[in-house]
């Protein structure tokens, strides 16, 4: 039978962790969230994301802005955010109305400060293999549940199903760096199915659900659903699904759940790129055995 490799336990473990962690520093970090009009999904992004740092003792500052906001005002909050020292982490949550270049914006925010590591300085650092930098939140999470089940990545054939900035390049470059063979791929790719036939690992991040067929998989696979999917259930009524038809993998070795596995693995992750941020900006209000190298 597959294992189910569930990222919400993880996560507890991780927030437990942190808490820990904060309860020893003299300042509690502080995580900025901006968000830019009224879109039903990222309210609800960011209303988990809040309960999550309360969790942890993290304090998130929300600056919720009309549609109407033109990019000018957002850039000059996010000037001043990045000058405010009482600020360790800021996060724009996507998607913005449109007019507004997300990438402009994204920019616009210190390397620092950028807890969701989309700034390009962030994104050199993970594709040159520095250190000092902050990972995309997803990909970190993806990386942290295969470290559950996986104990000598290398020489493993890896096929990450997706390209985006988000989830796809980083997570090929989190895996190049453990010594994996990566291929990338997306909807696209000629002959996909043969190529993940040949996969110890599949991450899968195509926003397809259930692209990823029973027969797609080698057995004793390792697969990484990333795919949140609205789909009407049997009932009608819409249910979310992976990227992974699920049920056709039960000779796979692992797999993740969905909902239930990645997404919570992403918040958590989150937190901590937010407390590594404070670590950096502030190693003086942490005990010595607790700072930054």
């Amino acid at each position: 039978m597959v294992q189910v490799l569930r990222g919400d336990l993880l996560a507890r473990e991780i927030e437990e962790e942190l808490r820990g962690i904060v309860a020893t520093m003299d300042t509690s970090p502080a995580l900025a969230v901006v968000l830019v009009g009224d879109d039903p999904a990222s309210h609800i992004y960011v209303s988990r994301k809040r309960k999550a740092a309360a969790r942890v003792g993290i304090v998130s500052i929300e600056h919720r802005l009309p549609a109407t906001t033109d990019e000018a005002r957002l850039l000059a909050l996010i000037g001043a955010l990045n000058d405010d020292p009482g600020v360790h982490g800021i996060l724009v949550q996507l998607p913005l109305p449109a007019g507004m270049a997300a990438d402009r914006v994204l920019d616009a925010i210190a390397p620092g400060k950028d807890v969701d590591g989309f700034h390009p300085v962030n994104v050199g650092r993970l594709s040159t293999g520095k250190q000092g930098g902050l990972v995309p939140c997803t990909p970190l999470g993806c990386m942290l549940l295969l470290e559950q089940v996986v104990e000598d990545f290398r020489g493993l054939k890896a096929v990450v199903i997706g390209k985006s900035n988000i989830v796809g390049k980083p997570a090929a470059l989190l895996l190049l760096e453990r010594e994996c063979t990566v291929t990338v791929t997306h909807i696209h790719t000629r002959g996909l199915p043969e190529i993940c036939r040949g996969a110890d690992i599949i991450i899968a991040a195509a926003g397809v659900a259930h692209l990823v067929r029973g027969n797609w998989v080698k057995t004793g696979a390792i697969i990484i659903d990333v795919g949140i999917n609205r789909t009407p259930g049997p009932d009608g009524r819409a249910m979310i699904v992976g990227d992974v038809a699920a049920d056709e993998c039960d000779h796979a070795a692992v797999i993740t759940p969905v909902p239930g596995g990645v997404g919570p693995m992403t918040i958590a992750c989150l937190l901590r790129n937010t407390l590594d941020a404070a670590r950096r900006l502030t190693p003086a209000g942490f005990p010595a055995d607790r700072a930054p190298e």
